[in-house]
């Protein structure tokens, strides 16, 4: 059963590789007593009704088999996970599967928001959205010039303009900060299933090559980005510290 809001049906799909220069097999690196990737697929599926892990590793697709989740064996050659999740999706349509909208929840994010996912598949009810992505307002205090967390400006219907490592918009005027916070970007992103196959076969752009950002890709070649804005983004392990600190938030939670 696949999660519906406005009769839009979801399907999650995990993006899991086992290569990862600061945390190798990090998917399957434990949070109390179960594997990474198997805090991710609950959540998504929890969130969704309907989840798959995309992995590129035999440990990573066995690990999900033993804990009773579905996982799909995806080429090694990938250069993102929105590719790894085009894949995939290619895979579980030849089995009937055919969801509305598909949503690329990262691999690295074991406590998934589950009201942010929902909120993501909401957006697509408007005929116009083809891609949704999280953001957030940064804190009081955050650095927000620090180049780890892309910023994005957004029209006037929360579309976004343009995303950037620099500090965007450029505070010529400060003053009008005030009134207009700045937007951190948030790597979720949901589809619609025919968009995310157009997307994964484009050619790189100047700035996504510039930035180092996969979105300008698809804003340079004339898609449109819907953003959603939510509260919190969740923890993303990345570092043995994080793993650190994940494991004493879920023995708090448990």
């Amino acid at each position: 059963m696949s999660y519906q809001q406005d009769h839009v049906s979801a399907l999650a799909i995990v993006p899991a590789r086992w290569a990862s220069t600061r945390l190798p097999g990090k998917p399957l690196a434990m949070i109390g007593e179960r594997p990474m990737v198997e805090w991710v697929y609950r959540g998504a599926e929890a969130a969704l009704g309907q989840a798959v892990v995309a992995t590129d590793d035999q440990r990573i697709y066995d690990a999900v088999q033993a804990f009773g989740g579905r996982a799909v064996m995806t080429s090694l050659n990938h250069q993102s996970g929105t590719d790894r999740c085009a894949e995939a999706l290619e895979l579980l349509k030849a089995e009937g599967i055919d969801p509305e909208v598909v949503v690329n929840v990262q691999g690295d994010e074991p406590f998934v928001n589950a009201q942010n996912l929902r909120r993501l598949v909401a957006e697509f009810a408007d005929s116009e959205v083809a891609i949704a992505t999280l953001v957030r307002c940064f804190a009081q205090g955050e650095d927000e010039a620090n180049p780890n967390w892309p910023k994005v400006v957004v029209d006037l219907e929360s579309n976004a303009l343009l995303f950037s490592r620099s500090l965007i918009p450029y505070p010529r005027n400060a003053v009008y900060l005030k009134n207009s916070r700045r937007l951190k970007h948030i790597g979720v992103y949901a589809f619609r299933p025919s968009v995310l196959q157009q997307v994964s076969g484009l050619m790189p752009t100047p700035l996504e090559q510039i930035e180092g950002l996969e979105q300008l890709r698809w804003l340079q070649h004339g898609y449109r980005i819907r953003t959603v804005r939510v509260e919190e983004e969740g923890l993303s392990v990345d570092t043995p510290q994080d793993l650190e600190w994940a494991n004493r938030w879920a023995k708090e939670r448990e």
